[in-house]
Order: C-alpha cells, then structure tokens, then sequence
C-alpha cells in the first residue's frame, strides 16, 4: 500500500528550507447547489415516480351520467447512491523524524479539497453529458426534443437549432418554456430561475442580465425586456465544471427536477496500523445525483 515517505519528502528533512507551496490553493464554492435540491436518504437507493394528472373537464349536459377519468403511472427515476472516498498514510520513519505535524496538517486539508471537487465534478456529468450519452427515467436524453407523454405526443427541453447565448436565445427559452405541457395536454405555466453558464459566458451573462436599461449589443433604446420583465429573476451563475465552452443551462420553476440524495455526509478518520507503524487518513461520503423530471432545467448545446 501506498504511503508518504521520507524519500518523497526529502527536502524537508534539509535546514534551510523556506517554505512548502502547492497545497494551499482555493476551491470553488459548492455549485451544485445551484442546480439541485438537496435531500437526504436513508436507502440503498432511490426512486421517484412520475404520476399523470386529469385531462380537461368535460361539459355534462342534462340528464347524462359524469364522464369518469384515470391516471397512471409514467416512469419511474432512480437514483444509485455511489461511495466516493480518499485516503492518504504517513510511514512510522516519517512520523519519528519529525514530519508528522506537517504533512497531518497539510494533506487533511488536501484530502478535503479533492473529495469536494470529485463532487463537483460528479454533479456537472447530468449537465456535460445531457445532450448525449446521460438519459433522465423517460430513456431519452436529459436534453431531448422527444421526451415522451402518457397522453401522446412530446416535449422539447432545448431548442431545436443551436445557438449562441444571446437575448435572443434567451427569449426563445422563455417563449418554449411557456408552451410546456403536461402528460394530458395541460400548460404547466413553466418558468425559468436562473441561467448557468460555464466561465467563458459569464462575461456575455452579465452584459444580458445586468444591463437593466436597454437592450445589450445594440445602438437601439429599446428597454432590455428580460430584465424588465423578470424573465430570468435568479440572474445567472458560473458553474466551472461545465465541459462545452458555448453550451448554457436554464434552471426551471418545475417542481422535482435535478436532485441531489445524501446518504452519507462527509466523515474522516484516522488510525495507525500495527503491522507497518504508518498512520492512515481516510474520508468518505455516500450520494447520489441526478433528474427525476426534466422540464426542471433546460438546456442549450455549443454550437
């Protein structure tokens, strides 16, 4: 097994040394609050079930019998809690030697680093690999055209045409939003709340949303109609873990979307191990994440 030695860590062994660099950089904060409801869980694993409502009232004319509906089942998301962990030994030498409290310190702060960007890294894969590879429980992409009704007939959640982020693609969203139906044929009254960029948009997602007088990147004064009418009320924030330089994202007001399940919050622990003298660190967290409805974010590829 693996473990830190004093032959890895000559140099600090050495007198003259000034000072230990490299392990002290700063981390983005947790992102993927910005795009999933947090839960716990007490299972092995999760599912949710989507249900189909009632379709239009219909007129009952006198002297007939009440016209009876049904629902059903639709599809059901699943969610697989993964046991994500990392872990780090200092050797019996290295400890006698005095390095201990150097390398205890530095590499437990290490440790927590790389756990929370696995994590980051792991809640932007529904969104990296949406338009592709990943499917939401209907089994079609997480960003599809096609996403399937009971009642016949589908719902798009990305546009059709690529494009660049812009005003206008931004209202395009709100307007295909707008039109979202349910799995009997009834308007969900569907809106965003926040736009998600990845770093190289942050700059044009501030030019679109925080100019609150006019429209941006025109000689025009007409009113900037996102900002104007709330179209957009969360503004925007930067997810750096996105993969697509150009692709963009749109949270939705849609109740039970992309959720994150926590299992096992995040522990550590250290003991020493009586064969080799070394001592051990581990930290551990058990989660999930991923969609149980999909109108709940909407999605735009690179073009």
């Amino acid at each position: 097994m693996a473990a830190i030695s004093r032959a890895q860590m000559l140099k600090e062994l050495l007198p003259g040394l000034n000072a230990l660099f490299g392990l002290e950089y700063n981390r983005y904060a947790e992102e993927h609050r910005e795009i999933y409801t947090v839960d716990n869980s007490e299972r092995s694993f999760e599912e949710e079930t989507k249900l189909t409502g009632f379709g239009l009232a219909q007129t009952k004319r006198e002297g007939e019998m009440i016209k009876y509906d049904t629902a059903q089942e639709a599809w059901t998301s699943r969610y697989d809690h993964e046991t994500v962990t990392l872990g780090f030994q200092i050797t019996e030498e290295a400890i006698e030697d005095n390095l201990y409290d150097t390398l205890s310190s530095r590499y437990t702060k290490a440790m927590a680093r790389s756990m929370a960007y696995t994590k980051q890294v792991k809640a932007a894969i529904p969104l990296n690999l949406g338009f592709t590879t990943y499917n939401s429980g209907d089994g079609v992409n997480l960003f599809s055209l096609t996403h399937p009704l009971a009642g016949g007939g589908t719902v798009a959640n990305r546009p059709a045409a690529n494009a660049d982020l812009n005003e206008t693609s931004l209202e395009a969203a709100v307007i295909q939003m707008a039109a979202w139906i349910d799995d009997r044929n009834l308007l969900i009254a569907a809106k965003p709340k926040k736009l998600l960029v990845p770093p190289s948009q942050m700059f044009a997602a501030t030019r679109i949303l925080e100019n609150k007088e006019w429209r941006p990147g025109t000689a025009d004064r007409d009113i900037n109609a996102l900002v104007h009418n709330g179209a957009i009320p969360g503004g925007y924030a930067v997810n750096h873990f996105l993969t697509d330089p150009k692709a963009f994202y749109l949270t939705t007001d849609v109740p039970d979307g992309m959720k994150m399940f926590v299992r096992v919050g995040l522990k550590t622990s250290m003991d020493g191990d009586f064969d080799t003298g070394n001592v051990r660190y581990k930290s551990r967290e058990r989660y999930s994440f991923g969609v149980s409805d999909p109108l709940g974010i909407w999605g735009m590829p690179g073009s």
